[in-house]
């Protein structure tokens, strides 16, 4: 049974939903995915994640391991509406094609384990969608299983998400009785029956009436809090009409004030009808979101999802198969068709257009075009890396590129086979290109090539992937991560003169130095990721402001490696007090080279201290393996947070130093007969021991 909403529409572009699935690994993201192409007709059988039969995990990887690595992209239709869904990974070590993804959608599904609740990964993305403004509903999943319990799963989305979820729905039966929802705006029944891909409707059943009727109050008065025109009416009348508190939900979800909840079991096929309606209902077309904003020499422009304007389009992922290199898109303006010519504005190369893709996963089919709103593939491009902005030759303009996290973790790789590296070569820069996660370099001192990823299952899965697709046996180094260096300690006028004279003109720079740390500076009081930050407080133009900013882009030279060990510098303020030039011999180049010595002195001056990058571990163990596993984790220098114990089963939170952390799952696994899982989510970085070596993990 299908809604009305939205049936007539005033422009094509207001049926479509560009939407991303989002949720910790496990939580049933894929599984909603597949019973949405199914009941939408856009596959004829149920794919199940254990068989290996799933559209969306259609990488042999993905289907070994069973897990979602690599984000795909279907398409599907509903009640007149076109809905394009993108399947996002769940692990940690793959956040940057989430990342990716959202930096392109509309909205999101949010999909949360009904025994579980609010996972680490979870609120990952969940941070991760805020931070781009990206509207989401919530689906709470798996309410078949032992424990499932949809108000806990309410209680630790308001606590953990700090966001207002507005419950819409109400369970019939529990865990293995879970047969149907109550609608709380319709106040109708919704029940599927055994073996049956349809609801049917009726009344509220008798013995939940009341308890309905409870939370279809407490729906409108937590409504009415947030929005102005359901308070109105509920001062006026005591109650708030269906269609008042469905138009209400829509602001309320757009504007990011509110998360309307909804539940079921995907893998049961329940719940999946209510959740389509609710992202029509709720979730905006590419008409209802902010025009996309770019820049041309410094000016901010804005291009509406119009397909008479010009065209733009923001590239997300590529991705290199055996027939030809995909190249996907967003189009947020204009239209594209085959044959076209483009211009790559990064690059400042013109390409043209082969062919356009409509992608069902691993599927594709050709479209004569593609118009604003539209997330698609295309044949030709051979250059444009992801993040790169598409438009027409005529009206450049460059979008804003998804953010790519710093890698933390690096291996060193070689062929097995001497004849093989220059393959091996390659390979390795197909796959950064495909993934701009990854970095590959060569070590100075061993020249070993290098590849560094987000984790240590993102990389196993790149050498693998080297492996099948190229038929290259590679060598790999034992895993290291990525330290950095950070000033404890500072110092105070530290007075540094660059002078040389070797034959024509001269070099001058008399720069005076403060260091101190970011905190001491109260630069971090917001919580943002400050790295360095740089000011001046020169007085009377003893040092005129071009030579102040040359003295700031020799001071950023210097953090690329520090006194202890060579790493990265971090969080740090320098403060420029003082200096003095010469009428002829000071220049931009002496005041730059002026700023990195400085700085560079004023490090082996201070009190400098090694950072590791730390991580969050959720470790879910049986109760009688507890012990043991609490021994292992403060072995690893693991600092146990929290631990509750649910059914018979223990969940401990911790934070560990990732480098400890290598090798963790087989060890996890001895420990606890094989029934012990964990979760990590990247927290940022730690002062290490003094005994950990510099430029290798501790164990």
């Amino acid at each position: 049974m299908r809604t009305d909403l939205h049936r007539h529409l005033t422009s094509p572009l207001t049926g479509v939903r560009n939407l991303g699935i989002l949720a910790h690994v496990d939580a049933g993201k894929t599984t909603v995915t597949e019973r949405i192409l199914y009941l939408t007709g856009a596959t004829h059988k149920r794919g199940e994640v254990h068989d290996g039969t799933t559209v969306t995990d259609f990488d042999s990887q993905e289907r070994d391991r069973g897990i979602t690595i690599f984000a795909a992209a279907v398409s599907c239709a509903w009640d007149g509406h076109r809905i394009n869904l993108i399947d996002t990974p769940g692990h940690v070590d793959f956040s940057d094609e989430v990342e990716r993804s959202l930096r392109v959608l509309d909205g999101a599904i949010a999909v949360f384990d009904a025994v579980a609740g609010v996972e680490p990964q979870s609120e990952s993305v969940w941070r991760q969608a805020d931070r781009h403004g990206v509207p989401r509903i919530a689906f709470v999943n798996k309410l078949d299983r032992a424990g499932a319990d949809l108000d806990v799963a309410v209680a630790s989305i308001r606590a953990r998400l700090h966001t207002v979820p507005l419950v819409v729905q109400l369970p019939i039966g529990k865990e293995d009785g879970f047969t149907g929802v109550v609608d709380l705006l319709r106040m109708r029944s919704l029940v599927w029956a055994d073996g049956r891909g349809t609801f049917e409707e009726g009344q509220v059943p008798d013995t939940l009436r009341e308890e309905a009727h409870r939370r279809r109050r407490l729906l409108e008065e937590t409504v009415a809090e947030l929005h102005p025109v359901a308070l109105e009416e509920f001062c006026a009348g005591s109650t708030v009409s269906a269609q008042t508190l469905a138009a209400a939900l829509r602001d309320l979800t757009r504007t990011g004030e509110g998360v309307v909840v909804l539940c079921g079991s995907a893998y049961r096929n329940r719940g999946i009808e209510p959740l389509l309606e609710a992202v029509v209902a709720y979730l905006p077309s590419p008409l209802d979101v902010p025009a996309v904003r770019g820049t041309l020499d410094g000016a901010v422009q804005e291009r509406s999802a119009d397909p008479t304007a010009p065209f733009a389009a923001l590239v997300f992922k590529v991705n290199s198969t055996a027939t030809g290199r995909l190249t996907y898109l967003r189009v947020y303006s204009g239209t594209i068709r085959k044959g076209d010519a483009v211009l790559d504005v990064g690059a400042r190369r013109n390409e043209r257009i082969g062919r356009i893709l409509r992608v069902q996963a691993g599927q594709h089919s050709d479209v004569d075009q593609a118009v604003a709103g539209d997330i698609v593939a295309v044949i030709g491009l051979r250059a444009a890396r992801a993040g790169a902005t598409l438009c027409t030759p005529a009206a450049p303009l460059v979008l804003e590129p998804p953010s790519v996290a710093d890698p933390v973790v690096s291996v060193a790789v070689e062929a097995r086979r001497s004849i093989d590296t220059e393959r091996l070569v390659s390979a390795l820069a197909r796959l950064v290109e495909e993934d701009p996660s990854l970095a590959v370099r060569t070590d100075p001192e061993t020249g070993q090539t290098v590849l560094s990823g987000m984790g240590e299952l993102h990389l196993e899965v790149a050498v693998e992937k080297i492996h099948r697709a190229h038929g290259l046996e590679v060598g790999v180094g034992r895993p290291q991560v990525a330290y950095r260096e950070t000033v404890v300690r500072g110092v105070s006028g530290l007075v540094f003169r660059h002078v040389k004279q070797d034959g024509g003109a001269g070099q001058f720079a008399h720069v005076v130095l403060d260091v101190e740390p970011l905190e001491a500076a109260g630069d971090n009081d917001s919580g943002g990721a400050v790295d360095f930050a740089f000011r001046s407080t020169v007085v009377g133009g003893r040092v005129p402001q071009e030579y102040v900013r040359s003295v700031e882009a020799g001071c950023r030279d210097s953090l690329a490696e520090g006194p202890l060990g060579g790493h990265p510098v971090t969080g740090l303020r320098v403060t420029l007090t003082d200096g003095a030039t010469h009428s002829k011999d000071s220049s931009e180049m002496a005041f730059r080279t002026a700023g990195r010595l400085a700085l560079r002195e004023a490090l082996r001056n201070s009190v400098m201290v090694l950072l590791e990058p730390v991580v969050e571990v959720t470790v879910t163990v049986p109760d009688d393996t507890v012990g043991g596993v609490l021994g292992d984790l403060a072995a690893r220098r693991g600092r146990v947070s929290g631990s509750t114990t649910r059914a018979g089963t223990a969940v401990i939170t911790a934070t560990v130093p990732l480098a400890e952390l290598f090798g963790y799952a087989t060890r996890l696994r001895s420990r606890t007969q094989g029934r012990g899982t964990f979760t990590t989510r990247a927290t940022g970085y730690a002062p290490a021991p003094s005994a950990v070596p510099h430029g290798t993990p501790p164990r």
